[in-house]
């Protein structure tokens, strides 16, 4: 195997990391948004559906927190399961991924 399939993928990302960076802000800033939507149409009392989109969101939320880790650790854009590089199509639709296709699905 090429030294090149072990590098972490972000070495071939360090000229696109400020573009990167945007592109994780404006997913945060827009689940936020999304959020304080959810926050102001909330009826009083509990609503189920209410609580399952907010759980999801500040999951997404957090997800999109550890990616900006991972960029500033130099790790994005490195499968989390098998260290293998995340193609950058998987990155350019879910810019936090943390695994490849493959690893996702085993996991879940």
């Amino acid at each position: 195997m090429p030294s090149d399939m072990l590098r972490p993928a972000s070495h071939h990302l360090r000229p696109l990391a400020h573009e990167v960076h945007q592109r994780l802000q404006h997913e945060r800033t827009s689940r936020l948004a999304q959020l304080a939507a959810l926050k102001d149409s909330a009826p009083t009392g509990t609503d189920t559906q209410l609580a399952v989109q907010m759980n999801a969101i500040r999951r997404v939320l957090a997800e999109i927190e550890a990616a900006q880790s991972r960029l500033a650790s130099d790790a994005y854009g490195t499968c989390q399961a098998c260290g293998r590089p995340i193609p950058t199509e998987r990155l350019e639709i879910l810019p936090y991924a943390r695994c490849c296709v493959d690893c996702q699905e085993r996991t879940g």
